[in-house]
């Protein structure tokens, strides 16, 4: 019975996670390997920012220095994964590497059903004085006391008759005081 390729993680130079891949996809083909190394992967999140209010989406790399390889580990797979320019080594304890499992996968959205793995990213954070600068709180500026990811809004105290009162805004609606 042949082996399964099995997915291990490849630590690279950071940044150089793009051209590993080529390079590692272009000793593949020189050396008819195709069928041992199946396929090579620097996985992509598309986050959403925020930043002075204004949304974007851009596309970043899940683990930064790391390339994730889909392999039947021998001698002659590991050799040209491990010499591939920019690769410092695979993930594992000393020079052994460990193929991730089914669940590692799954948790990476890349195994069966694939999990929604967009995310929202801002430049504020809890503590952080903002400016409200859309709905009811408009000009109001206050102190990041929570926030909400999945609800994508953050909570500051607002004055209120006399009195500290928590309210809720939508991270679109707020930005960093200057």
């Amino acid at each position: 019975m042949a082996a399964e390729p099995q997915w291990y993680v490849a630590h690279t130079y950071s940044g150089y996670e793009n051209k590993v891949k080529a390079n590692i996809e272009k000793a593949i083909q020189n050396r008819h390997l195709e069928d041992q190394i199946v396929e090579v992967s620097v996985p992509m999140q598309d986050v959403t920012e925020v930043k002075n209010g204004k949304k974007r989406t851009v596309s970043k790399k899940l683990f930064p220095g790391y390339v994730l390889v889909k392999m039947i580990m021998n001698d002659d797979t590991w050799y040209v994964v491990r010499n591939t320019r920019g690769v410092t080594g695979f993930v594992g304890p000393g020079s052994k590497p460990v193929p991730l499992t089914e669940a590692d996968m799954r948790h990476l959205g890349m195994g069966g059903s694939t999990a929604d793995a967009s995310e929202i990213e801002v430049d504020f954070g809890e503590g952080d004085t903002v400016t409200v600068i859309g709905g009811i709180w408009k000009d109001t500026v206050g102190v990041i006391q929570s926030m909400n990811m999945s609800k994508q809004t953050v909570t500051i105290n607002v004055e209120l008759f006399g009195r500290e009162t928590p309210v809720e805004i939508s991270f679109a609606d707020v930005r960093l005081a200057h």
